[in-house]
């Protein structure tokens, strides 16, 4: 019998208004069904904001502190149920099980981040020009925040969002994915399990047209974290500068790794398959082009094709799998779409390209890890996010070029170059365009105690992760207390 999931408002579990439901498939393997989640209304969405919003008004007098013990249960929970979750993620979006266990453990860290920045949101003392005043600024909670998450880290992405919007006295409605509802709901009930009061965090599951866009559009959301496209991410923009409220945007990528003529082959090589093809490509930050220095541009490519083709496909669930499937049918599509545009734009296919016919793999999402050679700045296998296993390799003749090649995007996430000259490394850090550098090390792999986010159309300047978050989920309020026992007019008196 198949399980029936339901959306979490003001601490019930309750069925959608609508009665309607969807399934939840493993694309390893379709015929398996997770369980069935609810297609959510307006209506359902209006009851999640009014319980956010009468929750607040108890959850921000709650001390900081106190808050953040809170955060700290929720990482002994998910530290406990580790290998659990990542046994359920892996079957739900595929990933193989030593990437779905670093998912959880990212949430993990930042559990026990937001807990120790329960006593460390701090604010600033400032002398006053007048004498006898005293003037401070500090950070207050804003009210309800809207969390809408992908699929690709059904779970760090949106304790990266939560975790912070709650430590800071602001009270939740989540919207997950529509591939990934079953780790979204299990992360719930493990904050509510660690004592979140009722309406803290309320869940509604549906589709983004309905459930994402009433959140986005709502009188009463305050603030809105959005992690997904850049098309998407835009028209989030324009419906909720309607009511002004404070919005983050963390969108594409195309992000690309440089190999100069002078890095350690092997570690370039290693980095290269990890960033392109982990999580099969479907990360923002995945390395999508490759930018070899035509002194190696050759051996490399060589020594990469060898490598990927012995890539096996397969269930994440199994220890032989190195690549797992892609997400769903439609985004399987667009990824063979962007192959054959590859083709027509005359880019030489190295490897891979198809959907394998190996009869284990004929029940998921699968597609071969591909490889693009010959690959001219301007082709849109170049240039527009594939968000699959699909890497396209230039040439550059210097470090200059590189960059230069590195930089010719719209978007502006990630980045890495492979070089043993310090100085290369360091110019490369001044130069290159994105929110995010690496130096010998692939372009995926961000730390959670550090800021995250992209230049240019990957986001609109907010940064997730570490310290700066919080800048995000919080309010500065500037409190000036005079003590003269007379009016002073501050730019007119003392002047």
């Amino acid at each position: 019998m198949t399980t029936k999931f339901k959306n979490l408002i003001n601490g019930k579990w309750q069925d959608s208004l609508t009665g309607e439901s969807y399934e939840n498939r493993n694309p390893a393997n379709w015929n398996d069904v997770i369980g069935t989640f609810p297609l959510s209304s307006i209506e359902d969405v209006n009851l999640a904001v009014k319980s956010a919003r009468i929750a607040f008004e108890k959850w921000r007098l709650v001390p900081a502190p106190a808050r953040g013990e809170i955060m700290r249960k929720i990482g002994d929970l998910l530290s406990l149920r580790k290998e659990e979750l990542a046994r359920e993620m892996t079957r739900e979006m595929g990933k193989v099980l030593a990437e779905t266990r670093g998912d959880v453990q990212e949430g993990i860290d930042t559990a026990y981040y937001a807990a120790s920045e329960g006593r460390r949101l701090f604010g600033n003392t400032v002398p006053s020009e007048l004498p006898n005043k005293f003037a401070m600024a500090i950070r207050v909670p804003i009210g309800v925040a809207g969390i809408i998450t992908p699929w690709n880290f059904p779970l760090a992405i949106p304790t990266w969002k939560m975790f912070p919007a709650i430590l800071s006295g602001n009270t939740c409605v989540f919207k997950p994915a529509m591939d990934t509802p079953k780790t979204a709901t299990t992360l719930v009930e493990i904050m509510m399990e660690a004592g979140l009061p009722d309406g803290v965090v309320n869940i509604v599951h549906g589709k983004g047209s309905v459930v994402g866009n009433t959140i986005v559009t709502h009188n009463d959301v305050d603030l809105i974290s959005f992690t997904g496209s850049t098309l998407v991410g835009k028209q989030l923009s324009k419906d909720a500068s309607e009511t002004l409220k404070r919005v983050s945007l963390e969108l594409g990528g195309k992000n690309a790794q440089i190999v100069m003529d002078d890095a350690d082959l092997d570690l370039a090589l290693e980095g290269v398959l990890w960033g392109a093809f982990g999580t099969t490509g479907q990360r923002c930050t995945a390395t999508s082009r490759l930018i070899l220095h035509e002194k190696i541009h050759d051996k490399f490519l060589e020594m990469l094709s060898i490598k990927t083709k012995n890539l096996k496909l397969g269930d994440g669930l199994l220890s032989t799998s190195d690549v797992g499937p892609i997400i769903n049918e439609a985004q399987r599509k667009s990824v063979q779409k962007y192959v054959e545009i590859g083709i027509k734009e005359g880019a030489n296919l190295i490897c891979g390209g198809k959907i394998p016919n190996q009869k284990e793999l004929q029940n998921g999402w699968f597609h071969e890890p591909t490889i693009f050679a010959d690959v001219k700045p301007n082709m849109r296998i170049a240039t527009e996010e594939i968000f699959g296993p699909v890497l396209s390799v230039l040439k550059c003749k210097s470090l200059e070029e590189g960059v230069n090649l590195l930089n010719n995007t719209i978007y502006g996430l990630s980045s890495s170059v492979y070089t043993k000259d310090v100085n290369k490394a360091f110019q490369a850090i001044r130069d290159i365009q994105a929110g995010i550098t690496y130096i010998n090390v692939p372009t995926i792999g961000a730390e959670a105690h550090m800021p995250f986010g992209g230049v240019k159309q990957t986001g609109n300047g907010h940064r997730e992760g570490g310290w700066t978050v919080y800048d995000f989920f919080t309010e500065w309020k500037a409190i000036y207390i005079d003590y003269s026992g007379k009016l002073q007019r501050a730019q007119i008196d003392n002047y």
